[in-house]
């Protein structure tokens, strides 16, 4: 019998309700990136079109587009970065049963 959250990666093989809600989950996390790309890209066109209109002096849309660029980079990181496998799970089970925790 397979208990569902029992291990963060299900047998290939085995629980088809599991394997839906992971790919489900994954499937979210895609199109929540995509959506959060094109916020990033048209607002910052945006800003660089309103920053052309009103001055062409100083580039101060250089500051958004690089503080939102590193929490996109770190969004995107975290979507399309592996997940570590059963035995890098394996692994951090057996160090947390340790009673150090180390």
């Amino acid at each position: 019998m397979s208990d569902i959250g029992s291990h963060p990666y299900p047998d290939p093989l085995g629980d088809e309700a599991e394997l839906r809600r992971l790919a489900l989950k994954r499937l979210k996390a895609k199109r929540d990136l995509k959506a959060h790309v094109l916020a990033y890209v048209a607002v910052n066109a945006f800003l660089v079109v309103l920053w052309y209109m009103t001055s062409g002096g100083f580039f101060w849309p250089i500051f958004p587009i690089l503080g939102w660029g590193i929490g996109l980079a770190f969004h995107v990181m975290d979507v399309v970065s592996p997940e570590p496998g059963p035995a890098e799970v394996a692994a951090e089970m057996e160090r947390l049963r340790r009673p150090s925790g180390v």
